[in-house]
């Protein structure tokens, strides 16, 4: 993988830059829509190709390991073939679901014992096979294994958390340096920084994933409930530390506003799964704000779902269809609002990199979170 940085905003420290990887080039910021199992819900390869113009998408490691199990990946030689996806991949590691799985697992310092979700049946990730599975799965940029702490969350724990995470990316990386990947392509392991939301846990684990020198790194353990103001704090603090030469992936956020205002703090790389959650149940974002489009006032408004042409479907669909298929749950319904707020969100980033190339970006960004927070 290589990254090149373009151009740095004047005014903030937004960051616009090219990510080239064996599967093609990504252009930062960038939002990665969320393919847990091998799919974004609701909406085709296709359309996320042609419409929503994504870049890159997210698989899950945890998901794809149980369902449907590496002996099927490897098989049908990766997951991109299996999906018939030939852009990048990236896979988290499993380590968000130590988290969210807190009463089907054990963590040890050799690795954890969890409990599948679907049948009950026992399972062990070590961070030597976290890489080993995600050698398989073959995505372009793979997560080191971590424990992402909860919120709120002692002092004491968060230390030794993030003591025996740093501990765990060590082994990753013995691990990936000393196999190969599997499908004839490069992949790339990118460290991921914790500490909850203390000051010096999160500089030094800042400190420890620099040091490591790898060609990426990722910030976790935020967007977790913890307020606002301090997931902008710690990514403050984490973004002055990682090194200005390699790309920084915030995972798991966030809002539209959430998004441009890290991209200001020098993050290039977003996933969230709000974009479609929020479309399965009528939540939709555009270019002056939000809307439920539930509302009874949408019954018969027959203008363009955005205004602005963000989405490919506002050419074909109107606010009141769109709302007659979300009230009388047709799929159909949660498919548009799918393809419009996963092509928003690509959207979004794609003129911030615009605004951050084009030198204006600090004016473009306060405005726009401005119209974020619109409710229409």
């Amino acid at each position: 993988m290589d990254f090149k940085l373009l151009k740095v905003d004047q005014d903030t420290r937004a960051r616009a830059g090219v990510i080239k990887t064996d599967h093609g080039e990504i252009e930062t910021p960038i939002f990665m829509p969320v393919g847990t199992a091998g799919t974004v819900k609701g909406v085709h390869q296709r359309e996320l190709d042609e419409d929503v113009k994504a870049q890159i998408i997210l698989g899950n490691t945890y998901h794809l390991y149980l369902r449907p199990k590496m002996e099927v990946l490897e098989k049908a030689g990766g997951l991109h073939k299996f999906m018939n996806w030939d852009k990048p991949i990236l896979t988290d590691s499993g380590g968000y679901q130590v988290y969210s799985l807190s009463g089907r697992r054990k963590i040890t310092e050799k690795g954890v014992t969890f409990k599948s979700h679907i049948d009950g049946s026992s399972h062990f990730f070590s961070p030597e096979y976290a890489m080993d599975v995600q050698r398989t799965i073959g995505a372009d940029i793979i997560m080191a294994f971590d424990e992402c702490t909860p919120y709120p969350c002692e002092y004491g724990y968060a230390k030794r958390s993030m003591e025996m995470t740093h501990r765990w990316l060590k082994r990753c990386c013995t691990r990936f340096d000393e196999t190969e990947a599997k499908y004839g392509y490069n992949q790339t392991l990118f460290p991921i920084v914790q500490g909850s939301v203390y000051d010096d846990l999160r500089v030094k684990s800042a400190e420890f994933i620099a040091s490591m020198d790898r060609e990426g790194n990722a910030i976790g353990g935020l967007s977790v409930g913890e307020p606002a103001e301090d997931m902008y704090k710690h990514t403050d603090i984490v973004t002055n530390i990682l090194p200005k030469d390699k790309p920084r992936y915030l995972m798991g956020v966030g809002t539209p506003i959430n998004i441009l205002e890290t991209i200001a703090l020098g993050i290039d790389m977003f996933d969230c799964v709000m974009p479609t959650r929020n479309a399965r149940n009528g939540m939709l974002f555009t270019s002056e704000g939000f809307i439920n489009i539930k509302n009874k006032k949408w019954a018969e408004d027959f203008s363009p779902i955005d205004p602005n042409g963000t989405s490919y479907v506002d050419s074909f669909y109107n606010k009141a269809y769109l709302r007659h298929l979300v009230i009388s749950k047709e799929i159909l319904g949660a498919q548009i609002a799918s393809i419009h707020n996963l092509s928003f969100y690509v959207w979004l980033v794609k003129e911030a990199r615009k605004h951050i190339i084009a030198g204006d970006f600090h004016p473009w960004k306060t405005e726009m979170v401005r119209k974020m927070a619109t409710r229409l």
